[in-house]
Parts: structure tokens; sequence; C-alpha cells
């Protein structure tokens, strides 16, 4: 029977992850208190900067989670192995929320900066494209029955749906864009506060391990799946 706590590099799977619940929960609540309340608002844009700590990291693990699946997709269509394709399955589930969250709190930047919730803009397009593109992912993966053949065509479309990140980078360079350019670095120097860069990053590294903490937990309740299938089929050919 399949072990529920197979080890991560040495050690107890259930005692990784209860570490990284803990740095999930340390993490965020030090980056939301310290972005939402300790660091000073932005020159320019004031307090409504502040959703800037949320939406840049929700936006760079959603890029993480298509890429963990484009890279699981490339893996199983050459190992054929099905456990490949279940980690892409967890990593696309977790980006398709990302993404919707970081679509939302652009949202809600965008109404008092720009004075709408939406507007065409190169890069909202195309990442609602993105979005649109991994929720019929998801969608494929319920319709078809046959793993083999879900397995296969979800493979597929993870990997050419990915093409669809770098040219969300690039959007704001390729085309007049109401979104700003990127604004972390630049030639010779820093562009934001150094305080500012620090609270982004704690807020990167905490976004991380919750992607982290959601993929073990996801990839966790599969393993129960799986235990409950075969126990349902043993009981049927007993049975028989």
């Amino acid at each position: 029977m399949m072990s529920l706590d197979r080890p991560i590099f040495g050690f107890r799977r259930s005692m990784v992850t209860r570490l990284f619940g803990l740095l999930t929960t340390g993490g965020l609540a030090a980056g939301l208190v310290t972005g939402l309340l300790i660091v000073p608002p932005d020159a320019i844009q004031g307090e409504v900067q502040r959703i800037m700590y949320l939406h840049v990291p929700m936006a760079w693990n959603a890029y993480l989670s298509f890429a963990v699946v484009c890279a699981c997709s490339v893996v199983y269509l050459i190992r054929r192995d099905l456990a490949w394709d279940r980690r892409a399955a967890a990593s696309a589930e977790i980006g398709v929320m990302f993404t919707a969250l970081t679509i939302a709190a652009g949202s809600i930047w965008g109404r008092p900066t720009w004075g709408t919730w939406w507007t065409w803009d190169a890069r909202l397009t195309t990442t609602a494209i993105l979005l649109f593109i991994y929720i019929g992912y998801l969608v494929v993966r319920q319709v078809v029955e046959e793993p083999e053949k879900r397995a296969r065509l979800a493979a597929v479309i993870g990997i050419i749906g990915f093409l669809d990140v770098p040219l969300i980078r690039l959007s704001v360079q390729w085309w007049r864009t109401l979104h700003q350019q990127p604004t972390v670095f630049r030639v010779g120097g820093m562009m934001i506060d150094r305080f500012m860069l620090f609270t982004l990053l704690l807020n990167l590294i905490a976004f991380g391990c919750l992607y982290l903490y959601l993929m073990l937990k996801r990839t966790e309740l599969e393993m129960v799946r799986e235990i409950l299938v075969a126990e349902q089929v043993r009981r049927i050919a007993h049975d028989e």
C-alpha cells in the first residue's frame, strides 16, 4: 500500500509539510504587516502602492506554477510516468488561483490609478489569456476519463500555454501600455527604496513558501485519492 509519509530529500514528508506550513505562516504575517503597515507609502502613488506587495509576488508565483506545469509535462511526455502528470495538475490548480488573485489585485490598484477596474491593456489581456488557457487545461483533465489520453492532452496544453508567460513579461516593452515598466532595478542602481525592496523580496519568499506548501498538501490529497481508488478496486475484485 502507498505510504502517505514518503521521504523528501531524506526527511519525512509530514515533517517537511509542517516546516513549510510554519515558514509560510510566519513569512506571510511578517511580509503583509511590513508591507501594509510599516513600510512608508510611495511618494507618487501613495497608499495604493501597497498592493504591489501582494500583486507582484502572486504574479511571480503564477509564473512559477506554470513553469512547473511545463517542466512536469515535458518529463511526462518523455518518461510516460503519471506521477509527473499529477504534479503538473497540482501546480496548474495553484497557478490558476494565483493568476486570478493577480488580476483581482491589479484591478483594485487600477481603479484609483487608471480610473477603471479593467482595460484591454496588453499586459492585462495576455494575463487574462493565460488564466483561460489553464482553466481550459483543468477542464480537459475533468472531461477526459482515460488517464493516458488525459495526461497527453494536458501535457500539450501545459507546454503550449506556458509560451504566454514570456509574452506577458515582454508585453510592456513591445506595445504601448498603461501598465508600468519593470521598476525594481535600472542600469546604474535601484529605482525603489531599499526598505520597499526588502519588503517586496520578503513577500516573494513568503508566497514562494505558500506555493510549496500548497503543492505538498495537494500531492498528499492525490495520494489519499489513489489509496481509496486502489482499495475500492481491491474490494470489487474480492467480491467478484
